[in-house]
């Protein structure tokens, strides 16, 4: 299926399928076999080393996980893709497979919690180094580069605080001094922004959030050059994060109605963005849609839409005040999730920065009064009258 003259909502639902539908079925099987056999000794060793298609081991490739690689990697417009078994999977197995004790990744400030933890706690026991910069500042960013970088790893619009990079700016910049450029796409989602298209050469997502989009299968993905995803597979197949084919049955259905989903949630987000900026019981909302955000400019240049993510401040700038308020809400989970169909919500302290301390989560610049709202498909003068009904309590 040539992808190039396709619109992304029929790529959600037609691409990567095919091939794997059985004897009429009109949706993909699910493939539990642990193995695949070969009855042809040579045809077996060919599909072994890679030199013909086909499936050997469960841990290593699966027909419905396929499926599901193969339709990220049409969405994202990138030539190859593989998967593991959460987000945190696929991210870890990216920045072990390609940095090594003497190495240096340069990243911003406010990544997400696991993410972060990775940066701090994890590279620098392999003597590995890391330079984490100001999210926004991206001149100190591309000072960092030039001093050495064999990793930038990016996040575009970031988790919790939503702020935009400038995705081609920093892709420029790593290229020239020969860093592989990562990108976390899970806030914008396929939808809203294609980082390859941008310069970068790999984006990854957590499948889990919005390309699932319904809170009950956990995964991930990155997509980019064939050389590159072939090296993240070996080392996510040998380590042994592997995607479970149910998981990846769940995530197909729900990337079905991905670009459905995300052009509610885009136009939900931006009028209640605009509402709570407007309120009197918000001290400060974060979502790049807004005129007044100061990544507003750069989100217009490279996302076609602003997403379902945002983040805002009570007035009353303390965590007691969000003890009082997210119980009020009720047309909202408070729980330790997003980009489902169900608006769900929740402090840094219990969700993207449960791993980090308080005094962490304060240099990253995320204060203990941050709500993280993830925008559900809910009737969006529902979820405006809620947000309303609780803060006036």
């Amino acid at each position: 299926m040539a992808t190039n003259t396709i619109n992304k909502g029929t790529q959600c639902v037609w691409s990567g399928e095919e091939e794997y539908l059985m004897q009429g079925a009109t949706q993909v099987p699910v493939v539990h076999s642990v193995s695949f056999g070969y009855k042809d000794m040579d045809e077996w060793q060919q599909v072994a080393l890679g030199q013909k298609p086909g499936h050997i081991y469960g841990r290593n490739t699966n027909p419905t996980v396929a499926v599901f690689e193969d339709k990220i990697r049409q969405l994202e417009g990138a030539q190859a893709a593989t998967s593991a078994s959460t987000g945190m999977g696929i991210i870890s197995s990216a920045l072990f497979t390609f940095l090594s004790p003497g190495d240096r990744v340069v990243s911003v400030k406010d990544t997400y919690g696991g993410t972060n933890k990775i940066f701090q706690e994890f590279l620098p026991r392999f003597n590995i180094k890391v330079a984490l910069c100001d999210t926004t500042d991206h001149e100190a960013i591309e000072q960092e580069i030039v001093k050495g970088c064999k990793v930038l790893y990016l996040e575009s619009p970031t988790n919790p605080t939503v702020k935009v990079i400038d995705i081609a700016r920093l892709a420029k910049a790593g290229k020239d001094a020969g860093a592989i450029v990562i990108v976390d796409n899970t806030f914008a989602t396929p939808i809203n922004q294609n980082p390859i298209n941008l310069g970068v050469d790999l984006v990854l997502h957590s499948a889990t959030k919005f390309l699932g989009g319904h809170a009950d299968a956990l995964g991930g993905v990155i997509c980019g050059t064939k050389e590159l995803v072939k090296q993240v597979y070996h080392f996510r197949e040998i380590n042994g994060a592997t995607l479970h084919p149910m998981a990846a049955y769940f995530l197909l259905r729900g990337m079905k109605t991905l670009e459905l989903r995300i052009e509610r949630q885009n136009k939900s987000a931006m009028k209640i963005a605009q509402f709570l900026e407007s309120h009197p019981e918000v001290g400060q909302v974060f979502y790049p849609g807004l005129e007044s955000n100061p990544g507003h400019d750069i989100a217009k240049k490279q996302m076609t839409g602003f997403g379902g993510m945002m983040s805002f401040k009570l007035r009353e700038d303390d965590f007691d005040a969000v003890r009082r308020f997210l119980p009020k809400l009720k047309f909202a989970h408070a729980a330790a999730n997003l980009g489902a169909v169900e608006t769900i919500v929740g402090p840094p302290a219990t969700t993207s920065h449960v791993e980090c301390t308080r005094e962490e989560r304060a240099a990253m610049g995320i204060p203990e009064s941050l709500i993280r709202y993830s925008t559900g498909i809910e009737n969006v003068e529902d979820l405006i009258g809620d947000l309303d009904q609780a803060l006036r309590q």
